[in-house]
């Protein structure tokens, strides 16, 4: 039977709560007493932690955003001592400045924790190879897999992104039963071991994907290449922790998010009114235990939803969707708001379509905007159904996003790989 080391003691979803009442009026306390920020803000909003008598009260607290972070460069938010901080992390911004994030002691030791519980949610051993073939540096990804990895207990081959040549030869040597990675890097892993052959030669069973959405249809051509038992989602963002803030069980019904570390909610970009269960809207954060850098309602830009009923797992912990894209990801197109994942959905229920396509806008001399949806056709179809696929693909854009859009169907293979996020959309427009 599977012990479960990392997994909370926690039984009922009152006991949950109970607990992140607990939480939640601690990072206040410490927010305030921590920080002239988050003082001055709860200030504002005329608001303590002995206001805070049930859950039903997080509504009253303000929102925290990225802008906070990028303004109070280089040590944002920071809550504790800089003689506390063991640890700094940061990720990219807009502005010139970069989110920076400190971490104690104690978050290092949390995030190596729940880190650990993700691969415990994925039902590896300490008998697995775990290859980690994301980024190492500044930002959070291979630190965080490669200390919840240690932390568990299986073997550790920090390879990084890239280098096909270095990744196939670890698969191969070290016969690798995990790999941990952006899904574009994945897939272009899954191409290379299919071109060399490779496929009887390893050891693969399972890959973990972070960073980025994948499609159905990407998932489909990696688990063809490539055989795989199961394919994990691990979301995290470098201000909550970084990677491993939740994962889904071997049922894939969803992400269960640990849920005694953050409290998440789901609101309306517009209004940030609630959304309804189970209604997509914009992912909001706050920490229950983070000292260095405790947040409170943060928003993240994330679009998911959260997903009603319990899990055929058993697990007490809740589950949030897949991530379906960001609120700043959002095309304006002739007056119509258009995520892409509204097209890749559309091109992943497409038969004798691959899974890579990139959406080109452009404006031109007569003033109006254009979309170009370049497509890969499968390896297995002929270049002679091109101009089929085209016109049924323009036609169900059209009826599901009520927009006119040129496809092009191109060779398979012809549109670019990326072992880092792969760049969907390219606006033209002035």
């Amino acid at each position: 039977m599977r012990t479960n080391r990392f997994m909370p003691e926690l039984s009922t979803v009152r006991e949950l709560r109970d607990r992140q009442l607990q939480g939640l009026q601690w990072t206040v306390n410490h927010a305030l007493n921590g920080s002239s920020f988050y003082r001055k803000k709860l200030s504002e909003a005329g608001i303590g932690p002995s206001d805070l008598r049930s859950l039903d009260d997080l509504h009253r607290l303000p929102f925290t955003t990225a802008d906070d972070l990028w303004e109070g460069y280089p040590f944002p938010l920071v809550c504790v001592p800089l003689d506390r901080v063991v640890r700094i992390h940061a990720s990219s911004g807009t502005t010139g400045n970069k989110k920076v994030l400190c971490y104690t002691r104690k978050d290092i030791d949390d995030w190596a924790h729940f880190f650990a519980r993700c691969f415990e949610m994925a039902e590896l051993t300490t008998q697995d190879r775990v290859q980690i073939a994301v980024g190492y540096g500044m930002w959070t990804a291979g630190a965080g897999f490669q200390l919840g990895c240690e932390k568990f207990g299986a073997m550790a081959i920090p390879v990084g992104p890239g280098n096909m040549e270095l990744q196939c030869q670890f698969l191969v040597d070290f016969q690798t039963t995990v790999v941990c990675c952006t899904a574009s890097m994945g897939l272009l892993l899954a191409e290379e071991i299919n071109r060399r052959g490779l496929r009887e030669r390893i050891n693969l069973k399972k890959m973990i994907f972070g960073s980025e959405r994948s499609s159905e249809a990407m998932r489909a051509r990696m688990r063809e290449l490539l055989g795989v038992e199961h394919m994990f989602d691990i979301p995290g963002m470098t201000e909550l922790y970084g990677p491993g803030t939740g994962l889904d069980c071997i049922h894939h019904r969803g992400i269960h998010y640990w849920a005694d570390y953050y409290i998440l909610e789901i609101i309306d970009p517009e209004t940030l009114e609630p959304c309804p269960e189970g209604e997509i809207g914009e992912m909001v954060v706050t920490t229950l235990q983070k000292e260095g850098v405790p947040l409170i309602r943060y928003r993240t830009r994330d679009l998911t939803r959260i997903l009603p009923g319990d899990c055929p797992c058993g697990s007490v912990l809740p589950r949030h969707d897949r991530l379906l894209g960001r609120t700043d990801d959002m095309i304006i197109f002739r007056g119509v708001n258009i995520y892409p994942r509204q097209i890749d959905k559309i091109l992943s229920q497409t038969e004798g379509i691959s899974c890579e396509f990139q959406i080109t806008l452009d404006r031109r001399d007569d003033g109006r905007d254009y979309m170009i949806v370049r497509v890969e056709r499968k390896q297995s179809v002929d270049a002679s159904q091109n101009e089929a696929l085209s016109r049924m693909i323009a036609a169900r854009i059209k009826h599901s996003i009520l927009v006119s859009a040129e496809v092009r169907v191109v060779d398979y293979g012809s549109l670019p790989r990326s072992e880092r996020k792969s760049k969907r959309v390219f606006d033209n427009r002035d």
